[in-house]
């Protein structure tokens, strides 16, 4: 007896049911009713019957079937469920129901939440990277270099990693000033310059070529520690 009942379990199958429908629903405007009747509706498709009737989704739910009837109006009107006509290989034409339009308001509903997650992470990465700066040059930054902290962000591209590198190079050469530190970022986005590691090796390389260069006898005398002029470049 055992046995049987657990083959026909297995050969029943399951429904897969996204866990971002579950999450999201409610932001679909949908109530559990209607959520038990796609559900139903993705059964049925799987089964082989894309177009159930108020009376079948009756036989499987606590409502009338009038009440089925409503619901799956419902659905259609919130653009959650499509009634398509189609038509097989002789030309005769019948109707069937899709879920393409729940999975598409799906999508769209949670690529609108990651957007608003990385504009939240990225204004939350600016006003970091604000402090620091106020912290580094000791003082609050003015309406102007505020701005350009944003442009470097916002038109430039630069990820706060390396803005924040560019600082410490700034820090480093001795010229904390904002004419500087666009100037290094300008010269590793031109080398093509987009990541921590990257922009360390060019920082090397960078203050080699420095090295190299041929000094006055008292100016190597006088200068204790050694600065990197990026403006030369």
């Amino acid at each position: 007896m055992y046995p049987s009942i657990l083959t026909k379990w297995l050969e029943a199958g399951a429904l897969s049911i996204p866990k971002l429908l579950m999450h999201h629903y409610r932001q679909l405007s949908l109530d559990e009713q209607e959520l038990v009747a796609l559900l139903h509706i993705q059964t049925f498709i799987e089964e082989g019957s894309s177009f159930p009737t108020p009376d079948d989704l009756a036989s499987r739910m606590s409502l009338a079937s009038v009440e089925c009837s409503k619901c799956l109006n419902g659905l259609i009107k919130k653009g959650c469920l499509a009634l398509e006509k189609r038509s097989d290989e002789e030309g005769v034409i019948y109707e069937q129901f899709s879920l393409s339009p729940l999975w598409e308001k799906l999508a769209e509903l949670v690529a609108r939440e990651i957007k608003q997650l990385e504009e939240k992470r990225g204004q939350e990465e600016e006003m970091t990277l604000y402090r620091l700066f106020e912290r580094e040059f000791s003082r609050p930054l003015s309406p102007i270099e505020g701005e350009t902290l944003s442009m470097w962000i916002d038109q430039d591209q630069h990820t706060p990693e390396l803005i924040k590198a560019a600082l410490r190079e700034a820090v480093i050469s001795g010229k904390l000033n904002f004419r500087y530190i666009d100037r290094i970022l300008f010269e590793w986005k031109k080398n093509g310059v987009t990541t921590l590691d990257q922009a360390k090796k060019y920082g090397e390389k960078f203050r080699t070529r420095q090295d190299n260069r041929p000094q006055d006898a008292p100016r190597a005398k006088a200068n204790v520690i050694p600065t990197y002029n990026w403006l030369d470049q």
